[in-house]
């Protein structure tokens, strides 16, 4: 067998996962060293054997990535055997308040940051100068187009994902001149248990699948943004284009400021 050393190596978190798990399905193939982090370990032994019989190498992890020792030990025996080709921090959780009138619990809400913002943030702190000193690398953020505006039903997740796209496009001119890659993936609505939980309408589903070949090509392209769906990533963007008064007023009217 080829040494892990020698293979071309992805890193996913939140392995477990629609689009975690399509992306290492999407991934994998001879050549290729996937390290896999989940948290549910039946789902990432059964993802492991589907991947092995694509010929990929598979590693898995369920190091807990909001203990930054625990982080940065793993990143740090990953990286004595190879730094990472492309690392795609896709780990994520989403809260949203209980009932109309309530704020998201707080608790909740600390661990939805630390997880969706602080963990990835702090995986680039650890990776980035390891992939400088090599001279190539590809970081991959998990957003969302709810980063464009904010959801009037998912504040915390909202504020945390639009957190994630200004450090994603901040870290790419800094890293490009170093020849390392930045893309944050910016999806709309991927069928999932996370997304049937979200309140509102859900217009524009795509299946996990058709997300993960569609990040896996632009990340190949080192495409800045990875948006998808068009019409709903247009959408968006004219809510955060448009006066705040005139946003506001139609998110409501379309139902997303609803929590049934």
């Amino acid at each position: 067998m080829t040494s892990p050393d020698a293979l071309f190596t992805v890193l996913i978190t939140g392995a477990t996962g629609a689009i975690g798990s399509a992306l290492a399905n999407a991934y994998a193939q001879p050549g290729t060293h996937l390290i896999l982090h989940g948290r549910k370990p039946d789902a990432l032994d059964e993802l492991a054997i589907q991947c092995k019989q694509k010929g990929a190498l598979v590693t898995l992890s369920q190091v807990a990535l909001t203990d930054h020792a625990q982080l940065n030990s793993w990143l740090h025996e990953i990286c004595l055997t190879r730094v990472p080709d492309i690392v795609i921090a896709n780990a994520g959780k989403n809260i949203h308040p209980p009932s109309l009138g309530a704020m998201e619990d707080w608790e909740e809400t600390q661990a939805l940051l630390n997880i969706n913002l602080i963990t990835p943030l702090a995986m680039a702190n650890y990776l980035a100068p390891k992939m400088i000193a090599r001279g190539s690398g590809q970081l991959v953020f998990m957003s969302s187009l709810a980063a464009f505006y904010g959801l009037p039903v998912t504040h915390a997740y909202s504020a945390s994902k639009a957190g994630v796209k200004a450090y994603s496009e901040s870290l790419r001119g800094w890293l490009s001149p170093h020849g390392i890659g930045v893309s944050v993936v910016m999806p709309g609505y991927v069928e999932s248990s996370m997304s049937r939980a979200m309140p509102g309408p859900k217009p524009w589903v795509w299946p996990p699948e058709r997300a993960a070949r569609r990040i896996r090509a632009q990340v190949a392209r080192n495409k800045a943004r990875i948006c998808f769906p068009l019409l709903l990533h247009f959408s968006c963007w004219l809510l955060a284009a448009l006066p705040a008064s005139v946003s506001h007023r139609l998110v409501q009217a379309f139902g997303f400021g609803e929590l049934s």
